[in-house]
């Protein structure tokens, strides 16, 4: 590649980096104001702290021009909330007294006020609180935190670019307000909401913002023309307005299609665009609208959402190819790089050879601007890192951790009789009712109790070495006990054993499965203060011994009452690790459940009568573009069965899912085949329930009525009303009772008094069914 002309140089940039600093220390810092042993001052001062040494780090790696505004205490959709004043009506008082306490009780809600809805940010496990708008919503523009981040990184010298979630993507994420009519569409708002807009964008301009970005992630979704025309009029006006900086409009996670002629023609002096997942055909339609010229594309050539090393020298065609198409052409990652890790540099276990293959949010940064310098300059100027970059992926192609002969062959010798139960659910569910006797409205929880201090001290404490196996095993031993016993004191029918040996629902599971590796700093955010470590898929899957029976069959001799078996399902092991980008996901997915296969049937043959497989991620997954949705939804739904085919038919097999809008999928969830399914539901006011209704779902469900994500104590009445209500989309003898998701991070004071609560409102809703 020659070089480009020195006044069309490009530049690297990225969209957003991870938000908790090398140690967590913004989780830390939150965490200890909830708990009231730090005040706010601290914690801002701590936030700005993280926000500098970001904005350093990036700009001494070479990258040209840093994000503001993608930094949050919790959500960045929140904070959009806040920057256009749609305040739900029952926290107005609470923000207004206090910003930041309020800020929180929109989040987690209080003991007194339910907080927002939160569910998936498009296809990642990123949770965002949902907008709840009505036609009386007023908006008004309060851009405080996005000026002041701002003028902070100015300050620093640093050129830097205000990152907002764009007006089309805020209104079709969110949903109508309690008490409003389900029909009402938040795009009606639009003409509201775009002054608003208009006055942020201003206000940004005079605090020194030369370009502002606006991220519409929702254009690559399947929208209809009255939604694309919104978009059109959304920019046409904000782009005719004079008092505001240059405009970049930036998409990411797939193509845009039928919205990018729109955006092309639209007044705005710039598009971001992703070429990874969507590289051919963002490729096409920009060269059928006959490109940008005159204006600026952001090329996303490096994966922002794996960690594998960049092919430097594809992304660097691809750039070629894209000079010809636009005004000027900078580089970037394809999406913000909130999604991975910070760092390989802090992970000193995983192999030098292999850590080579890795790119974090750190060498992802070298990455763009080595392939910017490459850009400007050409391949003679980046030699060194072509090479080095060559070698790394020739070495993870032929390694030999990659590929397990034995595991492939019997991946291909699978066949349909293998992803299906022996009997239909009919005789299945007369066979578990028979076994498992249980009560009308069953209770259960959905697997994980609070993992308190002490269990991470023990856990730490094995694995520094100040204590050995046997005792670490004796504290786990204990704490299952506890569970166990508190269970069966307040009445619960089905039990778990609380998982006090688990760090993680996937990386308990890579840990012990062949081809996974796994992180000790990888942390990612997932939701508010909650970050896990995904691990990283590198090769062939298989499971060399059992992973959970020991645990499962300990808890079960405490107990007559059924204890269930819990794992985690085969999608939701893929969705939440970072997955191997050299083969096709439906392989990889039939191997992670053909050992998850072999854990079940053990756990069968140890007495376990009920086996949770959780699926959380599969509406996560879910492709953006319809047309996508069967080839994904047939090898996952198969790869499910695939797990727990190979069952008694008096064996009850119970799947989980949560935070996602499920009934874009309650068809696969009929496909899975599962018994029972559990499925957040409080804070959609049950929701799921009426979807399962209006699909005709023949199995039994356990709409949550617990919602854990928030510190609050649901009282029974509350938890009985959620009840009544799912009766009325489903029959009582098909009902479940349970919580939304797992209690891993709540305490046990809220547990104890939540799920006796629960129980109590069972009991006393099968008590007016009898009297009925």
């Amino acid at each position: 590649m020659t070089a480009t002309s020195a006044a069309a140089a490009a530049r690297a940039t990225v969209y957003g980096y991870p938000r908790q600093g090398p140690n967590r220390e913004l989780k830390k810092a939150i965490e200890a104001y909830w708990k009231g042993r730090t005040d706010a001052d601290t914690l801002h001062t701590t936030a700005a702290d993280l926000r500098a040494a970001n904005w350093r780090q990036l700009a001494e790696a070479g990258i040209d021009e840093i994000p503001t505004g993608d930094f949050s205490y919790y959500d960045h959709v929140l904070d959009t909330t806040v920057m256009v004043g749609a305040i739900p009506q029952r926290h107005r008082a609470a923000v207004e007294s206090d910003a930041l306490d309020g800020y929180f009780a929109m989040a987690r809600g209080t003991q007194e006020i339910g907080p927002l809805e939160m569910t998936k940010w498009f296809d990642t496990n990123y949770h965002y609180l949902v907008p709840e708008l009505g036609p009386d919503t007023v908006f008004r523009a309060d851009p405080a935190k996005q000026v002041a981040e701002l003028r902070e990184a100015l300050a620093l010298g640093l050129d830097a670019r205000p990152v907002l979630v764009g007006p089309v993507t805020y209104l079709l994420l969110a949903k109508p307000a309690p008490g409003v009519g389900a029909d009402f569409d938040p795009l009606t708002l639009l003409d509201r909401l775009l002054p608003v807009y208009a006055d942020v964008l201003a206000d940004l301009r005079a605090a020194g913002a030369e370009w502002v970005q606006l991220d519409e992630p929702a254009l690559v979704q399947d929208r209809t023309p009255a939604e694309l025309n919104t978009a059109a009029r959304a920019y046409r006006d904000l782009g005719t307005r004079t008092d505001r900086p240059k405009l970049l409009v930036a998409s990411y996670f797939d193509r845009l299609g039928d919205a990018l002629p729109i955006l092309a023609k639209a007044p705005v002096e710039g598009l971001a665009l992703d070429f990874t997942a969507a590289a051919a055909a963002n490729l096409a339609d920009l060269a059928a609208v006959g490109g940008l010229p005159g204006k600026r594309l952001i090329a996303g050539v490096v994966n922002g959402r794996n960690i594998w090393a960049d092919d430097l020298t594809k992304s660097l065609a691809t750039l070629g190819t894209l000079l010809g198409l636009a005004g000027r052409v900078d580089v970037s990652a394809s999406c913000s790089l909130l999604h991975v890790p910070l760092d390989t540099a802090a992970e000193r276990d995983i192999d030098p050879q292999i850590l080579r293959w890795l790119a974090f949010a750190r060498q992802k940064a070298a990455e763009i601007v080595t392939l910017a310098k490459g850009l400007s300059l050409g391949t003679d100027a980046i030699v060194g890192e072509l090479t080095t970059n060559r070698t790394a992926l020739a070495a993870r192609a032929n390694s030999p951790i990659t590929r397990d002969p034995a595991v492939r062959a019997r991946a291909a010798a699978v066949s349909d009789t293998d992803a299906r139960r022996s009997q239909p659910y009919r005789e299945r569910s007369a066979a578990q009712r028979a076994h498992l006797r249980l009560p009308l409205l069953p209770t259960t929880t959905i697997g994980s109790f609070p993992q308190t201090n002490e269990l991470r001290t023990a856990r730490a404490d094995l694995k520094a070495g100040r204590i050995d196996t046997a005792d670490y095993e004796e504290r786990v031993k204990a704490e299952i006990s506890e569970v166990i016993g508190f269970q069966e004191k307040s009445g619960l029918d089905v039990l778990v054993h609380g998982e006090p040996e688990r760090n993680d629902m996937v990386q308990y599971f890579a840990e012990q499965l062949t081809g996974y590796l796994a992180t000790q700093h990888g942390w990612v955010q997932s939701y508010g203060t909650r970050y896990v470590r995904p691990p990283i898929l590198a090769g062939d899957i298989s499971r060399p011994e059992p992973m959970t029976v020991r645990w499962t069959t300990y808890a079960q001799s405490l107990t007559g009452k059924p204890v269930k078996g819990m794992l985690t399902g085969p999608v939701t092991m893929l969705a939440w690790s970072f997955v191997r980008d050299d083969q096709p996901l439906g392989d990889t997915a039939r191997q992670v459940a053909l050992a998850l296969r072999d854990e079940v049937n053990d756990l069968e043959k140890a007495g376990t009568s009920v086996i949770q497989v959780d699926e959380p991620a599969l509406r996560e997954t879910l492709p953006l573009r319809a047309a996508d949705h069967p080839a994904y939804l047939a090898w996952a739904t198969e790869s499910f069965r695939l797990t727990t085919g190979g069952v008694r038919p008096d064996t009850q097999i119970h799947t989980h899912m949560c935070y996602a809008e499920f009934g874009d999928i309650v068809q696969a969830i009929d496909d899975l085949d599962a018994d029972v399914i559990s499925l957040e539901a409080t804070r959609s006011h049950m929701q799921v329930a009426r979807e399962l209704a209006v699909h005709g779902y023949p199995r039994e469900a356990g709409p949550g009525v617990y919602d854990i994500h928030s510190p609050r104590v649901p009282s029974t009445e509350e938890a009985a009303e959620l009840l009544r209500t799912g009766l009325k989309a489903i029959p009582a003898d098909r009902l479940w009772v349970n919580p939304d998701c797992g209690l891993k991070t709540r305490g046990w004071p809220e547990t104890r008094a939540s799920l006796e609560n629960l129980v109590s409102a069972a009991r006393a809703v099968r008590a007016e069914l009898s009297a009925s």
